[in-house]
């Protein structure tokens, strides 16, 4: 069995911020934007139906057993979750068509045993998948692939697994390079830094990669407890659950959040300012980053955090960021549910 390399940045000291210029900062970061309102936009249905603390937890171990660094992860994670929405969404419209042409009916519980008895194999596609995406490390090998299926039981050929990548790869209309919660995380910690932000970006991005593994093994929960603060009813309708999807499908939102609780656990003294910088690069209500940031503190370190009805005082809020840009995010977007 081939053992991958590991990877060249082994240690968060090696990540480097300010090495890139202010103009390329801006463009990628309202490219993100642009692509998260599309995303939100067009969220609906199913999504992030498979997001779930089981499968998330096997594609990390995953990933760290085959050394993988941590944007790799959080893909496997996105590009799984589209294609498995998008199987559950054709069996639901194949069902559709044979009810309105009163056709025979297929097999159900079959299509669902196949689906499932193929799971695994999809999930270690969807990493060897995002691997290859990651072109500043080692791809996952084929050996390495079908000697893992082996080790659970699985024997698959190195045809079938070529077959799987491809299912994957047609379902997605080869759009597999998906942005993750990471990018928009970053690319905001570098403004922050370019803003001379009071907390050192590279202390941030620690905290932030811990916490959004968090959000990613706990993303039920914790978007529940969003979803009750923002509505202010411990039993959310069906209706503010279905609305509440394209929350969920907000990465820009799930930064400031992700980086407002970190700069809370780092220096809590300076949770204002960081507020403020982040209020004004996107666009996002101080109240939606707070709630959203009570969410994360209170699944990770507990009650102690800063409250949910405490919007930082105007005097406090920090002078808008030399880098802001106009935003394309709809401001408060978690309170007008």
């Amino acid at each position: 069995m081939d053992r991958p390399e590991r990877p060249r940045l082994s240690s968060l000291s090696d990540f480097r911020f300010g090495a890139v210029a202010t103009e390329t900062i801006e463009d990628t970061l309202l490219h993100l934007a642009q692509q998260n309102e599309q995303a939100v936009q067009e969220a609906a249905g199913r999504m992030g139906s498979f997001r779930e603390t089981r499968i998330v937890e096997f594609v990390f171990l995953l990933s760290e057993q085959w050394c993988l660094e941590k944007s790799v992860s959080y893909q496997a994670v996105e590009i799984l979750e589209r294609f498995m929405v998008k199987q559950a969404e054709n069996i639901c419209r194949q069902a559709t068509v044979q009810l309105r042409e009163k056709t025979e009916p297929q097999n159900w519980r079959a299509l669902k045993e196949q689906l499932f008895n193929k799971f695994i194999l999809r999930l270690v596609s969807c990493v060897q998948l995002a691997s290859k995406l990651s072109f500043h490390y080692k791809i996952i090998s084929n050996v390495t692939v079908l000697n893992f299926l082996r080790t659970l039981g699985y024997l698959h050929t190195k045809e079938e697994l070529l077959e799987s990548e491809l299912d994957v790869l047609k379902s997605l209309n080869f759009q597999i390079n998906l942005p993750t919660p990471l990018a928009y995380v970053e690319m905001l910690l570098e403004v922050l830094g370019y803003n001379g932000c009071l907390v050192p970006a590279t202390q941030l991005h620690a905290t932030c990669l811990i916490l959004l593994d968090l959000v990613y093994l706990l993303h039920e929960p914790v978007y529940e407890s969003l979803l009750r603060a923002s509505i202010e009813n411990s039993t959310p309708s069906q209706l503010q659950g279905e609305k509440f999807v394209s929350v969920k499908e907000d990465f820009m939102l799930l930064a400031v959040g992700i980086i407002a609780a970190s700069a809370f656990i780092q220096n809590h003294e300076c949770w204002s300012q960081v507020m403020g910088h982040l209020q004004s690069i996107t666009g996002i209500a101080l109240e939606s980053i707070a709630e959203f940031s009570y969410a994360i503190l209170t699944h990770s370190v507990g009650a102690s955090t800063p409250g949910q009805q405490q919007p930082v005082p105007p005097h406090l809020v920090a002078q808008p960021p030399r880098a802001a840009l106009p935003s394309t995010h709809e401001a408060g977007r978690i309170c007008q549910i």
